[in-house]
């Protein structure tokens, strides 16, 4: 991302708690206006967030420590957390953020590359390319990391078709059109969201055009082979009437952004629309999940 001398700095939000809150910290977080939410590594507890700096600091810090009190109480396991709030100035977030992104070999099939990175000659697998800007999805996150995963194993013979819902940065969409489908669609609600992942798809010198757009699922009448959802718990249970619909027979789907503890109540949600879970990967407190219709 090229700094913009008008810009007013980036605020920085570092808060170390315990995993079981990410996802409701992180959906406060996306409400009070940050851009993006990130952590320096797969074992670390702390979420970043970047908003542009605000002209009511007190009040975001106000906000944020008692949205954190409150998880104090709805979170057993939340003993306590900490949180800093500091500024990063414009000419420093560019480098800033590409400090959380590195290359990353994601399966043995699969490389992710940021674009202002070079590619290793020695690499003879798939490479993604990606400039993540404030979407999510880089191949870094265990989530992420987990779709990938899930859909090498969700092989399918002759043509077939893939959804890819929430796409962010695009890199799942991305990656189905390396592994060969005959149609690839990608819808985000965010608009933000829309513009990286179009720039992203635009790095990748793809075999097909991934059919990019802010499309509601509830209006989507096609059937997909492959569904890819990378969200949070409670989109996935919101938009779970409509996978049986789309969901082409002997199709996958493929979900994650959940934890391992809430597996569960996405099974059983999904059970009452006659899905069932196929298979389940787990990678530190996250979970995803590989779903196919009940036989």
């Amino acid at each position: 991302m090229l700094p913009n001398p008008e810009h007013p700095g980036w605020l920085e939000i570092s808060v170390n708690i315990n995993p079981v809150a990410h996802e409701a910290l992180s959906t406060f977080l996306f409400d009070i206006d940050c851009e993006g939410i990130v952590s320096e590594s797969f074992n670390d507890t702390t979420l970043k967030a970047y908003l542009p700096f605000p002209e009511d600091l007190e009040g975001i810090r106000g906000r944020t420590e008692g949205f954190l009190q409150n998880l104090k109480d709805i979170f057993p396991e939340v003993n306590s957390y900490k949180l800093k709030i500091s500024k990063i100035e414009n000419e420093d977030w560019d480098i800033v953020w590409r400090r959380f992104f590195r290359p990353v070999q994601v399966t043995q099939r699969l490389a992710v590359i940021p674009v202002w990175e070079p590619v290793p000659a020695s690499l003879t697998c798939h490479v993604i390319r990606i400039d993540p800007g404030p979407a999510f999805g880089t191949g870094q996150h265990p989530t992420t990391r987990m779709c990938l995963n899930a859909m090498e194993k969700a092989c399918f013979e002759g043509s077939w078709t893939m959804l890819d819902i929430g796409t962010g940065s695009g890199i799942l969409a991305i990656y189905g059109a390396r592994l060969g489908a005959g149609r690839v669609a990608a819808i985000d609600i965010d608009p933000e969201a829309v513009r990286w992942a179009k720039r992203n798809i635009e790095l990748n010198d793809l075999p097909i055009e991934v059919e990019l757009s802010s499309r509601r699922l509830e209006n989507f009448k096609q059937r997909f082979s492959l569904i890819t959802g990378n969200l949070i718990l409670g989109t996935i249970l919101d938009l779970s009437p409509c996978f049986p619909r789309i969901l082409a027979p002997q199709g996958k789907l493929i979900l994650s952004g959940i934890l391992r503890e809430q597996v569960g109540e996405v099974e059983e949600k999904l059970s009452q629309y006659g899905l069932c879970k196929d298979h389940v990967l787990f990678q530190e407190e996250w979970a995803c999940l590989i779903i196919r219709e009940t036989h």
